[in-house]
């Protein structure tokens, strides 16, 4: 007997008509308290044509829209230029704030630099003009006008150090 025959005597098979007379316990269809015209309201009457089209043009709105925001969360490609076009407005705006930070730190720095620059400027003067005022009282630039050979010397040591220095440094690349 093939394996599709005599079902219905194996224990836990049921016959396929039993099945559908049958609906989760409440007996056959249209029977007990789970029936078409009880869940639509009426009491077994026919149904009102209106209220009936009325619920049909709802059911269908709200699946029509059910169904667009299906296909939108279905279309991959949409969503995936949707995120492209987030992230490049996002990473755009990012780049100009830290842009904009940029810009007034190397404004506080330069207005630092300058600040710093104009004191240091001023207080090398004011050393400049203190030395060049020792100077003249000490009388040393008579003293070098008179013998210049000390000077001459100091001057030949400074390019004897300094040509030292660049050849070591020469050697060293």
């Amino acid at each position: 007997m093939p394996e599709w025959q005599g079902h219905e005597r194996m224990p836990g098979w049921h016959s396929m008509s039993a099945r559908t007379e049958r609906i989760e316990g409440h007996g056959r269809i249209g029977e007990g308290e789970d029936s078409v015209s009880q869940k639509n309201g009426s009491s077994g009457g026919k149904p009102d044509v209106k209220a009936l089209r009325a619920d049909i043009a709802k059911t269908r709105a709200e699946l029509g829209e059910t169904v667009q925001a299906l296909a939108a969360k279905a279309d991959v490609k949409a969503r995936a230029k949707e995120q492209v076009e987030h992230t490049k407005a996002k990473v755009k705006a990012q780049a100009a704030e830290a842009g904009e930070k940029v810009r007034d730190a190397a404004l506080s720095a330069s207005d630092k630099v300058r600040a710093v620059a104009s004191q240091a400027g001023a207080t090398a003067r004011g050393t400049a003009s203190q030395a060049t005022g020792k100077i003249r009282e000490s009388g040393a630039t008579d003293q070098v006008r008179r013998n210049p050979i000390p000077l001459t010397a100091v001057l030949a040591g400074v390019a004897v150090v300094v040509g030292v220095i660049l050849i070591v440094r020469g050697r060293r690349r």
